[in-house]
């Protein structure tokens, strides 16, 4: 349970902040910043989910930013081989295969691609578009992180399987594909 009765601290005064273990580090650390991405893209898609999504779209994606806080929490927490006093919040194979599920029902929807597309068309597929974009840069930071040190390797995997979802997503958003906007190789090259 949380509970939060003081929004300031003062603890971060110096530029170091705490784990979710106790530990002190440089708020510039990559873990500081994997999770901090990973609250980037959730308030991103708090934002796209008030441009104006169907609801079923809106509902995933409300469970999505659930789940970001999970991964959140899972980050915070470094992987340990020592018990820890309380079990960490990790990241399962469960609510991957959540994500797939729902990239299998849109894509069914949609008809296969003949070119790449433009970021765009309607207000909630442009927004879904840089969702989809932040979450590919936080899937970098992560990957940089783990790079470092251990992590759940379920984290990766989300956040691989969530920029796919986003994109389908973008493309349903405009009209199952219709409105999207196809790009022309070399089309303004002779202009």
């Amino acid at each position: 349970m949380v509970f939060l009765n003081r929004i300031y601290t003062k603890t971060g005064d110096t530029g170091e902040t705490s784990l979710g273990d106790g530990c002190r580090v440089p708020k510039t650390d990559l873990r500081i910043s994997a999770y901090g991405g990973v609250d980037e893209l959730n308030s991103i898609l708090g934002i796209t989910i008030a441009s104006g999504l169907t609801s079923d779209l809106a509902a995933h994606l409300f469970r999505i930013q659930n789940d970001l806080f999970d991964l959140g929490a899972d980050l915070c927490v470094p992987e340990s081989d020592s018990p820890p006093k309380y079990p960490p919040l990790r990241v399962t194979g469960a609510q991957v295969e959540q994500l797939e599920k729902w990239i299998d029902a849109a894509n069914e929807q949609l008809e296969p691609l003949t070119s790449f597309i433009l970021p765009g068309g309607s207000l909630a597929a442009a927004h879904l578009h840089l969702a989809r974009t932040v979450c590919r840069r936080v899937e970098i930071g992560v990957l940089e992180l783990a790079a470092r040190d251990p992590i759940n390797p379920q984290v990766i995997i989300y956040l691989n399987r969530l920029s796919d979802l986003l994109f389908v997503y973008a493309r349903v958003a405009n009209q199952n594909g219709r409105d999207d906007v196809l790009w022309v190789p070399g089309a303004n090259r002779g202009q």
